[in-house]
């Protein structure tokens, strides 16, 4: 099974608010990180990770060069050099995250990046059950709480109509 871990942005203190930003990296071989790697670090936006690997792909190829290797060791090199790429292309990755002021929350080990989702946010919700200031969760229907202190008194509220009635019919079987 595959393992992912779960990152989120340093800024926004990880709450239930922010979630929508949690990435999720997939740790493992990467196959189109080995086959094409200068797109896929382009795609993953690892610029400091893609001119460091043009730079080391450049020296050595030229390097193995003048020292008068053939082209096929060269092009043994280089598939090799690809292969180390797909293998750490997810340490890449955070290695990246890190630098952006990412934390890591936490490991999780699921089948897909949907399962593995799931039970982050399942485990992660329980854990800050009630430590979360979840706005959406507070029942609005109550009056708001008063305060006694004296010389700080609320404002009265608008008087009532003088029918005291409120509404578009204010007499029972009156004209409309």
């Amino acid at each position: 099974m595959p393992v992912y871990t779960v990152h989120a942005p340093v800024g926004n203190n990880a709450d239930l608010a922010a979630t929508d930003k949690f990435t999720f990296v997939r740790d493992g071989f990467h196959f189109w990180a080995a086959i094409a790697s200068v797109i896929w670090l382009a795609w993953h936006r690892l610029w400091l990770a893609l001119i460091g690997w043009v730079l080391l792909m450049a020296a050595i190829d030229y390097g193995l060069a003048k020292l008068g290797i053939g082209r096929g060791t060269i092009l043994a090199v280089d598939v090799v050099l690809a292969l180390l790429l797909g293998f750490e292309a997810a340490s890449l990755k955070r290695w990246t995250l890190s630098r952006g002021r990412w934390r890591q929350l936490d490991v999780v080990v699921a089948d897909d990046e949907e399962s593995a989702e799931r039970r982050f946010f399942d485990r992660w919700t329980a854990a800050h059950r009630g430590l979360v200031n979840d706005q959406w969760s507070v029942d609005r229907g109550g009056p708001p709480p008063t305060r006694n202190n004296p010389g700080q008194p609320f404002s009265k509220p608008p008087p009532l109509p003088q029918g005291g009635i409120i509404g578009l019919f204010p007499e029972p079987g009156g004209s409309r």
